[in-house]
């Protein structure tokens, strides 16, 4: 368990530990959400939108045909690029 205060204009500093486990680093923005039982949660908000939008395009691909991401690379290459890419 871990202790902040909270200063007089509603400022943390978060402990070192969690700023670790989050894999904080300076600019970062922390994500606070409440659970159904009140509880909060905070968390790293880019890596949590990233994971969110991993989650939402999960099987995209494979139900597109591609079967690999080397198969998607290369179609990126050649909408970008115009031919396949040279390895």
């Amino acid at each position: 368990m871990y202790l902040a205060r909270v200063s007089a204009n509603g400022q943390i500093t978060v402990p070192v530990e969690i700023r670790r486990a989050l894999k904080l680093k300076e600019g970062d923005k922390i994500l606070f959400m409440q659970r159904d039982s009140g509880e909060f949660v905070v968390d790293n908000a880019s890596v949590a939108a990233i994971k969110r939008a991993q989650d939402a395009f999960e099987g995209v691909a494979e139900s597109l045909g591609f079967p690999s991401e080397d198969a998607i690379q290369s179609w990126v290459d050649e909408l970008r690029y115009g031919k396949e890419a040279q390895a």
